[in-house]
């Protein structure tokens, strides 16, 4: 078994994933002179904006993914500098500063007036672009189902748009397996909900991330660190290694590890905790859900039942205990809040392109799956495209990618067709042929979320 990458609670490795940011290509070293402007809305969020002297009319309005809320108006400094190369002006507010990091009360409201202010120091733009990343492709999907009349369309990045519960869910079912089969016997169990301070966050996450280490040593807690990765829809993928064969289970286990030894458990608790802040609650529950039907769904389930077998271990019989005890309950307000606040696919009212990596270790590509299944299921799938990267790891699209989805999107709004414009093979035409950081547009179907709830 190969050494992989110590265990640490610190979040430098995902955050350092979240922010990637390409290198910014030779060709922008001519990039045009930008003004920039700046304000403050209703609620104390600021804002952003750069407007290139020689402006093509459409604004972009970009929304930020989970962290700080500081105003931010591109996904990365390199996508920053080629847009304003092209003449896109660019805008972008922090949210209401004055709460969690989660910040879906306020954030598309927030957006929305972004675009009022700007507007209203540059003039009406001919047309104005949505574009979100991560928990800001949440936003821009917002953007995109109430937005008639104020934005044209919208790009989604990454995003996670099967919602807060969805992912608080998902995430529970993972963190509920590890500390009921991996704890020593006799261990207190952490607290899994509720967590009303980042204390508590961060001692739940150094737990089970002691578990997890510790169980990685044999074959039996490897098998069961491979069923806790199914039920967190993560990809047996890992950065810096050649993704695992179909069938090499052992290796996708390993590469399944090395998320949890980076940290990933850390990034969730933290995350855990600023949702349920800005809810009002815990709004994930267990109490109701088959494990042995939860797992049956998910596209991990044979890695899941080869590993069990060759540890000689029961599958049927673990799978028992967790639906035995699976007694976590949701406070009913906080689930009512987060379906208002942090939700989407109700609907479209303007064209949406979505554009994935497929392996995401922070938003499960599978959420693509799921909320197209909610967009197609409100009559407007004709509006909706969504699109897929062979990469790894969460948002690490090249500018290129990023720029071609954009004028794909264009292309769109202006003729009122997608045509064949975001289709894999003219996506990867379309960014190759930008000459800056090469792209790896792939034709790809989601695995149907794990998530075991109705909602």
């Amino acid at each position: 078994m190969r050494t992989r990458t110590r265990p640490r609670t610190a979040l430098a490795a995902l955050a350092l994933t979240m922010s990637l940011t390409l290198a910014v290509p030779a060709a922008q070293a001519d990039t045009q002179a930008a003004a920039r402007l700046t304000g403050t809305l209703a609620d104390g969020a600021t804002w952003i904006a750069d407007v290139p002297d020689t402006w093509n009319g459409t604004l972009l309005v970009f929304s930020h993914g989970f962290g700080p809320t500081n105003a931010r108006n591109a996904p990365s400094e390199a996508v920053r500098l080629e847009l304003l190369a092209q003449g896109y002006a660019l805008a972008g507010s922090s949210y209401d500063p004055n709460g969690p990091w989660w910040a879906l009360e306020s954030a598309a409201r927030d957006q929305f007036a972004t675009i009022d202010a700007v507007t209203a120091k540059i003039g009406t733009p001919r047309r104005t672009f949505g574009v979100g990343q991560s928990m800001g492709g949440l936003v821009n999907a917002q953007l995109a189902r109430d937005g008639a009349g104020r934005i044209d369309g919208a790009l989604g990045l990454c995003g996670l748009v099967a919602g807060g519960t969805d992912l608080e869910n998902y995430q529970l079912d993972a963190e509920y397996t590890i500390a009921r089969l991996l704890l020593p016997e006799g261990q207190e169990p952490p607290e899994l909900v509720g967590l009303d301070t980042m204390a508590e966050a961060a001692a739940t996450a150094d737990t089970l991330t002691a578990a997890v280490t510790a169980a990685q040593a044999t074959a039996q807690g490897r098998a069961r660190i491979a069923l806790a990765a199914a039920f967190l829809n993560l990809p047996a993928w890992a950065p810096g290694e050649t993704a695992p064969a179909p069938t090499d289970w052992a290796e996708q286990q390993e590469q399944q590890y090395a998320w949890f030894a980076q940290g990933i458990l850390s990034f969730i608790e933290t995350g855990r905790h600023h949702i349920e802040r800005s809810v009002g609650g815990n709004n994930s529950w267990n109490r109701g859900v088959d494990y042995a039907r939860l797992l049956a769904g998910s596209t991990h389930a044979p890695q899941v039942r080869a590993l069990y077998k060759s540890a000689g271990l029961d599958l049927r019989s673990d799978l028992a205990k967790l639906t035995a005890g699976a007694s976590i309950t949701a406070d009913p307000e906080a689930v009512r809040t987060a379906e208002r606040t942090s939700s989407a696919g109700q609907g479209l009212a303007v064209p949406l392109l979505n554009v994935h990596t497929v392996a995401d270790n922070l938003v499960p590509v599978e959420q693509e799956r799921r909320f197209g299944e909610r967009i197609r299921a409100a009559g407007d799938g004709a509006l909706l495209r969504q699109a897929y990267v062979e990469r790894v790891g969460h948002c690490t699209f090249t500018t290129a990618e990023t720029v071609a989805a954009l004028h794909a999107l264009e292309h769109r709004v202006d003729t009122g067709r997608w045509d064949q414009v975001a289709t894999p093979a003219a996506l990867q035409r379309a960014a190759t042929g930008l000459g800056l950081d090469g792209a790896a547009y792939i034709p790809y179907r989601p695995a149907p979320l794990t998530v075991g709830r109705d909602r």
